[in-house]
């Protein structure tokens, strides 16, 4: 099983960039999946994660400007990053809680950079 994360890069601020993560192979169905990001020397933070049944829970910081969506047939989710600042530079990290039989188990992406500048 593989979280598999696109869609990072550079943008200016106020514009938009869209992430995605797709969850690859069998066996499991996804209880939770979602974002963090991390900044140098700092841990990981949550950004937005959805759950199966489309609960969304975002930071303060982020809300109102991203949208987390996913398409569970596809086992994927997306984050709409919307009126971006340079605070909002960091490396994104997708993060899934994924159900199999008998145990749950969390995985992690690989970091996709998002820098916001001028």
């Amino acid at each position: 099983v593989q979280l598999q994360a696109s869609g990072g890069g550079l943008v200016q601020p106020g514009g938009s960039l869209r992430l995605s993560c797709v969850a690859s192979g069998s066996g499991f169905s996804i209880a939770d999946i979602g974002w963090y990001r991390q900044y140098p020397g700092k841990q990981r933070e949550l950004v937005a994660m959805i759950t199966s049944g489309g609960t969304t829970n975002y930071a303060d910081s982020v809300k109102g400007r991203f949208i987390i969506s996913s398409d569970n047939a596809k086992n994927m989710v997306s984050l709409q990053m919307n009126s971006l600042k340079p605070e909002d530079t960091a490396v994104y990290y997708c993060n899934a809680l994924l159900v199999f039989s008998g145990y749950r188990q969390y995985y992690w992406g690989k970091g996709t950079l998002v820098t916001v500048s001028s």
